[in-house]
């Protein structure tokens, strides 16, 4: 499987040579989408060093039904397989994780594949305005599983949960900043 995601890759790079991947900065920050009790929550950390980690998690009320962490990784290696330019690695409920490689496109945003997974085979995020946009989908787009994230409100950061901000002192410095009410990185 490895040699195929690195083939796809390094085909998608050779078809575009002139585009050069860039780390979707533009995801940084805490995002939630929310229905009735239901809600999902994504957190990316701004890039350094040529990548990018991310957590994600979903449930109802206080029950979390799925999580999972993310990277995206700028030059992954990938066995004795060329290195991906760009990739984005999925590892649900911590498990192994499963590599998807970068592929330009007309689309806005930025999509990763993967066809020799089951599902998803693409993972796409984009930006509409202030949402972030986020769809699974099998290769050609069919099956769709879309989120519409906003983002995360220092009220909706914690009221889930009994843990509150500490004050914000130089013995403990935070590492993300509240700006209009919304919890944003510290960059």
């Amino acid at each position: 499987m490895h040699y195929w995601i690195a083939g796809l890759g390094f085909a998608l790079s050779a078809a575009t040579p002139q585009e050069e991947p860039k780390l979707p900065d533009w995801m940084s920050g805490c995002w939630e989408q929310r229905s009735g009790d239901r809600w999902t929550e994504e957190c990316w950390m701004p890039p350094r060093g040529g990548i990018m980690l991310g957590n994600s998690r979903s449930g109802t009320g206080e029950r979390v039904s799925e999580w999972e962490t993310m990277q995206i990784v700028l030059n992954q290696e990938n066995g004795d397989g060329p290195v991906v330019r760009m990739a984005f690695l999925a590892a649900p409920r911590g498990g192994d994780r499963t590599m998807f490689a970068w592929s330009p496109g007309d689309l806005p945003g930025v999509a990763f594949f993967n066809a020799a997974h089951d599902y998803p085979q693409r993972i796409r995020y984009w930006r509409e305005g202030e949402r972030l946009m986020a769809e699974t989908s099998l290769a050609d787009g069919s099956k769709p599983r879309r989120w519409t994230y906003q983002r995360m409100t220092v009220q909706s950061a914690f009221s889930a949960s009994t843990v509150r901000p500490r004050s914000l002192t130089s013995a403990n410095p935070p590492s993300m900043r509240i700006v209009s009410g919304v919890v944003a990185p510290l960059l």
